[in-house]
């Protein structure tokens, strides 16, 4: 019998990297974890930018931190797989060596002289009245920043990847990703799960050319081989199959075991996201696109709030200089003392409603949006100001909930709930009773690793599909049900004020954006 049972997940987030290992039944048998300190450098307002060799580094850390261990051996090792954060984007040389740090996935910047579209699709976005989109698109991609800021720079990058493509050139040698990363501006097909055909829009709208975009392989579908010198770096042997997953949260879904259109995937993390997976293209806000899958060839229609369970972080640096204190008297983490911040308040935060806009968005909310607390009264507290944090944040979860209801014309039965912030049991319940749904923790917090587990896990053969994969890999944890009472106040509260909210405050948004110019 091969001693070569266990896969190796390394999991390269924005503010940690992560590996663990796994068997065929889903346990962990070690696990390590290195940070990237800092997680991003601003060298200007809005900017957000890491070396790429520090995630490289940080690789190398947690599996030399897996072979001290002792509690797995190199030699066990069957397959490598990886799962990065998206959206961030490396410049590389003729020779294989980046030109400048990587772009992560929170820059701000814009460029503000993209391509010019040929008349024909300005004329074509301006029926569809889809030109501000277009223009949304092109001021957000940072191949045009680059085109525009740092032309010299941009003539000399042979190959635009993202994190997930350089480090899988970095494992295989060769310039390969999968199409479950490719989430980003770039002129991706996301219908056709290809780069985009020759004629397609995109490549008049964006700076990139073909051939600076690397190969792309499904999920579950080889990458390459581990390189020598990979290898080395990795104490693993060379030769051993590097095994294609997807990005973080669609390798989430799927450690979460969400494969079916009625189970909803709840990622409380820094960007807080409801998905679920689809077997057919669906766009549930028009001409904005479902993500790649991790399971091939299924498509992930997420909502997003993109500040998120940030504001939890947020309202640690800002409010809760007596819990950091506790904490470091304690030996424990800050959140976990959150918990007994809000025990004692009831559902509805005594009608404190929060709208959790802190960043601007797209389309709904618009780009003109901001956040919102409304309600004050002499009874509230800091207490009542961070529930009211999750209870918005949920709100805004259910309201992506209803939009996928609407486009698939199926409700939403079941939910399962991932992330850091999912380890708060006053958010599980919070979940539960704005949903109306029992809301389900898994027992593995590490989903995104597993999800690229499984994708390994089937590529090599020891599974015959993806729901077998997840039927044998992934295991529920606690179950946290609705209270009747705290339904019918969430019930109230959310489509008597937290719906009207946006709708009333909007003119006043556009208001303040013209009188102070944020946000721009």
């Amino acid at each position: 019998m091969s001693t070569k049972n266990k896969i190796l997940a390394i999991d390269v987030g924005t503010q940690s990297s992560r590996a663990l290992v796994f068997d065929a039944q889903g346990q962990v048998h070690a696990k390590a974890q290195s940070l990237h300190e800092p997680a991003y450098v601003s060298p200007q307002p809005g900017w957000a930018e890491q070396d790429p060799e520090q995630y490289w580094t940080a690789i190398r850390t947690v599996c030399e931190q897996l072979w001290q261990g002792g509690a797995v051996r190199p030699e066990e090792i069957a397959a490598v797989t990886l799962t990065t954060l998206r959206a961030s984007v490396v410049c590389v040389d003729a020779q294989g060596q980046a030109l400048r740090p990587t772009m992560v996935w929170l820059d701000q910047r814009e460029c503000s002289q993209p391509p010019r579209l040929s008349w024909y699709w300005r004329a074509a976005f301006a029926l569809a009245g889809a030109s501000g989109l277009i223009a949304h698109l092109q001021r957000q991609a940072e191949c045009n920043w680059l085109a525009q800021h740092e032309p010299e720079l941009w003539a000399r990058t042979d190959k635009f990847l993202l994190l997930s493509g350089w480090l899988s050139q970095r494992l295989t040698g060769d310039y390969v990703d999968s199409t479950g990363c490719t989430v980003g501006y770039l002129p991706f097909d996301y219908r056709r799960l290809d780069w985009a055909a020759p004629r397609d829009f995109k490549w008049q709208a964006l700076a990139v050319r073909r051939e600076q975009l690397p190969r792309l392989v499904r999920p579950s579908e080889r990458l390459g081989a581990l390189t020598a010198e990979a290898g080395e770096a990795l104490g693993l042997p060379a030769g051993l199959p590097v095994i294609a997953a997807a990005a973080d949260k669609a390798c989430e879904v799927l450690g979460c075991g969400a494969l079916e259109p009625e189970v909803a995937q709840l990622s409380f993390g820094t960007t807080a996201t409801i998905n679920t997976t689809q077997r057919r293209y669906l766009e549930v806000q028009r001409l904005l696109p479902a993500y790649p899958g991790a399971l091939p060839g299924a498509w992930n229609t997420e909502i997003q709030i993109y500040r998120g369970f940030w504001m939890v972080s947020w309202f640690k640096r800002e409010f809760a200089h007596r819990e950091q204190s506790l904490a470091r008297e304690r030996g424990v983490s800050v959140e976990s003392l959150f918990d007994e911040l809000v025990r004692d308040i009831p559902p509805g935060s005594l009608g404190l409603t929060l709208q959790p806009y802190w960043s601007p968005g797209v389309r709904d909310p618009g780009p003109e949006a901001k956040g919102a607390i409304i309600g004050f009264g002499d009874v509230h507290t800091r207490a009542h100001f961070y529930r009211a944090i999750l209870e918005g944040l949920v709100y805004g979860l259910r309201a992506g909930r209803e939009q996928i209801e609407r486009k698939l014309r199926r409700p939403v039965r079941r939910l399962v709930v991932a992330g850091g912030g999912s380890q708060s049991d006053a958010a599980m319940q919070i979940t539960a009773d704005v949903f109306n749904l029992p809301a389900e923790r898994p027992a593995l917090y590490e989903t995104s690793a597993l999800g690229a587990a499984i994708n390994a896990a089937v590529g090599l053969g020891w599974h015959a599909d993806h729901a077998s994969a997840v039927s044998a890999m992934c295991r529920p944890g606690a179950l946290f049900r609705p209270n009747p009472e705290a339904v019918r106040t969430y019930e109230a509260l959310y489509r008597g004020v937290y719906q009207e909210l946006y709708p009333r405050l909007k003119p006043l948004y556009h208001r303040i954006r013209r009188i102070t110019g944020y946000p721009a």
